[in-house]
C-alpha cells in the first residue's frame, strides 16, 4: 500500500501527475499516517459496515477504510484526481469513486444501491467551506448509523456546545436534533500540506433513530430555532417577533411564559427540549 500521507510520496505525486492544489475546493492533504487510522479506528467502523467518503484527495483515509469496512464508496467532485487515485487506492476491490458533487447526490438511492444489508457510515475530511451544507445533508439523509468527520476546530466545538456557551447556535441544535455529537481529539495544521491556519478537530455523530424531544412540525421547529439565532443580542422574544411577524409580541410573551420562557431570555439559552415545547406551542 503505497504510503501517500509521506510527504516525499506526496510531492512525486504531485510532479508525475501535475497536480495543483486548489484552494477554491479548500484541498489541505494529511501528511502524517496517524491521523487517518485513528479517525477510522474510533469511528467504530468495521467489516459489518459500508462506508460512504466524501473527498478523498489523494487516498490516505481511503486507504484506511478499505481495510476495515466490507464495502467504501468515495466521491470526488475534482476530476483531475482521477489519475492519482487510481494509483494510491486502485488495489482495493471493495472501493468504488464516483466522480460527483456530493451536494447533488441522492444519498438514500446511493446508500440502498450500494450497501445492501451493510449497516451505512460516512466520514470524511471535510473542506471547511462547504463543512455545514455537506454534514447537513448527510444528517437530513437519515440513512447513515454514524457520520464521522474532520473539520475546522471552531466549528467541532459549535457541534458539540452546550445551551448558553458563546459557541452554541442553530447548527449545534440542528446536529443535536439529528445526532449525539462526540469530539474525539484535535489535529494541527503541521499535518497538512499545504498547512492551513487553524486547528482542525474531528467529531463523530451517532445519529438517532429517534428525536431527542417530541415535536409535531419539523419545519416549524427549524424555523423556531433560525428565528431565536438570527439576532444573537436581540431578545428571545423580539428575535420571534421578527421571524413570526404574523403574532403579537403580546402573543408571544404568552406563548413563551406557558412554557416556563422568560420574556427577556436569549434564544442562546434555550436547550433543546425547550426549542420543542416553544415550537409545538407557536404551533
Amino acid at each position: 500500500m503505497l504510503d501517500v500521507c509521506n510527504p516525499q510520496v506526496m510531492r512525486s505525486l504531485l510532479a508525475e501527475f501535475g497536480f495543483h492544489f486548489s484552494k477554491s475546493k479548500g484541498q489541505n492533504f494529511l501528511t502524517q499516517r496517524w491521523v487517518p487510522e485513528r479517525i477510522v479506528r474510533e469511528s467504530g467502523i468495521d467489516e459489518a459496515c459500508g462506508a460512504l467518503e466524501i473527498g478523498p484527495g489523494f487516498g490516505p483515509l481511503t486507504q484506511e477504510l478499505c481495510l476495515r469496512a466490507s464495502k467504501v464508496v468515495a466521491l470526488e467532485v475534482d476530476t483531475t484526481l482521477r489519475p492519482v487515485l487510481k494509483k494510491t487506492v486502485g488495489e482495493f476491490d471493495n472501493l468504488e469513486i464516483l466522480f460527483t458533487d456530493a451536494l447533488k447526490t441522492d444519498l438514500p438511492k446511493l446508500v440502498a444501491e450500494k450497501f445492501g444489508d451493510l449497516t451505512p457510515t460516512a466520514c470524511a475530511n471535510l473542506p471547511y467551506y462547504i463543512t455545514s451544507p455537506v454534514l447537513t445533508k448527510l444528517l437530513e439523509s437519515r440513512c447513515f448509523a454514524s457520520v464521522t468527520v474532520m473539520v475546522q476546530k471552531e466549528v467541532a466545538q459549535r457541534i458539540c456546545a452546550k445551551a448558553g456557551s458563546a459557541d452554541y447556535s442553530a447548527f449545534t441544535v440542528l446536529c443535536n436534533y439529528y445526532a449525539e455529537p462526540k469530539l474525539l481529539f484535535d489535529v494541527p495544521p503541521s499535518c497538512f500540506m499545504p498547512q492551513p491556519k487553524v486547528t482542525s478537530a474531528v467529531v463523530c455523530l451517532k445519529t438517532r433513530t429517534q428525536p431527542p424531544a417530541e415535536i409535531k412540525d419539523e419545519a416549524l421547529f427549524f424555523r423556531t430555532v433560525r428565528a431565536a439565532f438570527a439576532m444573537r443580542r436581540k431578545t428571545l422574544l423580539n428575535c420571534l417577533s421578527a421571524g413570526f411577524p404574523q403574532k403579537t409580541k403580546a402573543e408571544l410573551t404568552e406563548i413563551m411564559q406557558s412554557v416556563g420562557i422568560s420574556p427577556t431570555a436569549r434564544g442562546e439559552t434555550l436547550d433543546l427540549p425547550t426549542f420543542a415545547a416553544l415550537s409545538n406551542a407557536l404551533q
